[in-house]
């Protein structure tokens, strides 16, 4: 058995594991905590703390995924003052090999180790075990890579393609893309501004200022605060409060809200799936997508990602499923060690 510890650190939380690696790969995770990532000044203390609950030997590899980018294994958190670096973290811990990762990278390699019962599929299709494998995931930001076969293993390729031109495809798009250039005085939209939770917010502002439908109050106050809030550290979350209205049915505005935003993520995962042709799988990861799987189910994700002209026989030949498991960043990171 071989000891490895995967780290999943955010700025808000950080979760560590130590897993049991078997000689048939098989992975075991055998102690987990939770830490408020602002309680500590750096990563060192609080492994080492773990490690001190855990009363366990030197795990003898880790990895860690961060929310931000990571450069020559060393990564500047955002929301931290943090600043990681792969030896530095080895000689202080005593771990003979450390890596670092970016976190969409760590869901990249947790695809690997997914059951069943972690995914929702939105599209069976036509599934080629050696083809590259596509993921997208909506947050905070918009996140896109892909993973390619190589040998016996898939390597893992993150990529910027959430920050690709956004492609207004209806007069109500086209006028979205008008609005948020007017409105941030900018000379291009990424389709990030419009798929992910801070697009979410955007979508709405539109539709209000565009006085499609008139706010419910409730909704209205949360979305007042955070614009209230420029700059400073948000105390309220109007993306979820959208979503959440318009899952319950409970304002028209949030309806119509989650409405575009879905015909824009579906569009954007068959943009991506046009250029890859993933026929090893699509998968949609992300905070978002779980918490308004009914939107993603009901039909209008899966009609905007075929709906490419001629080429829609290709995507509907490609599966497509929503990734279920919170966890699947810290199941990535433990692949990811086992493989050091």
């Amino acid at each position: 058995m071989t000891l490895l510890l995967a780290g999943d650190i955010g700025g808000t939380k950080t979760i560590l594991r130590l897993v049991e690696a078997s000689e048939t790969s098989l992975l075991r995770a055998v102690y987990e905590e939770r830490y408020r990532s602002a309680d500590f000044t750096d990563l060192v203390p609080m492994v080492r703390q773990f490690l001190a609950n855990a009363k366990t030997p030197i795990p003898e590899k880790a990895c860690f995924a961060i929310a931000g980018p990571v450069v020559n294994n060393t990564a500047k958190l955002t929301n931290l003052v943090w600043f990681l670096e792969k030896e530095r973290l080895e000689q202080e811990l005593g771990i003979g090999c450390v890596s670092l990762i970016n976190d969409f990278a760590a869901v990249g390699y947790g695809i690997l180790g997914l059951d069943k019962q972690d995914l929702q599929t939105l599209q069976v299709g036509k599934p080629k075990p050696e083809a590259p494998i596509a993921i997208i995931g909506a947050g905070t930001g918009l996140g896109q890579g892909f993973l390619m076969k190589q040998g016996n293993h898939y390597h893992v390729f993150p990529s910027e393609g959430g920050h690709a031109d956004f492609a207004p495809r209806t007069e109500l798009e086209f006028q979205l893309l008008k609005y948020l250039l007017d409105k941030h005085d900018i000379q291009r939209v990424s389709v990030e501004r419009v798929v992910s939770g801070l697009g979410i917010v955007s979508i709405y502002q539109f539709l209000r200022d565009r006085h499609v439908r008139s706010e419910s109050p409730e909704i209205a106050q949360i979305v007042r605060t955070w614009e209230g809030e420029a700059g400073q550290e948000k105390s309220v979350d109007p993306g979820a409060a959208i979503g959440a209205a318009a899952l319950n049915g409970s304002d028209r505005l949030c309806e119509q809200t989650m409405e575009l935003f879905v015909d824009a993520y579906g569009a954007e995962a068959g943009n991506l799936a046009l250029k890859l042709l993933p026929y090893g799988g699509l998968f949609i990861a992300g905070g978002i997508a779980p918490k308004i799987l009914p939107l993603l189910t009901q039909g209008n994700f899966m009609l905007n990602f075929t709906q490419k002209g001629r080429m829609r026989a290709i995507l509907t030949e490609i599966p497509v499923h929503i990734i279920l498991n919170p966890q699947v960043g810290l199941i990535g990171a433990a692949i990811c060690a086992a493989r050091l």
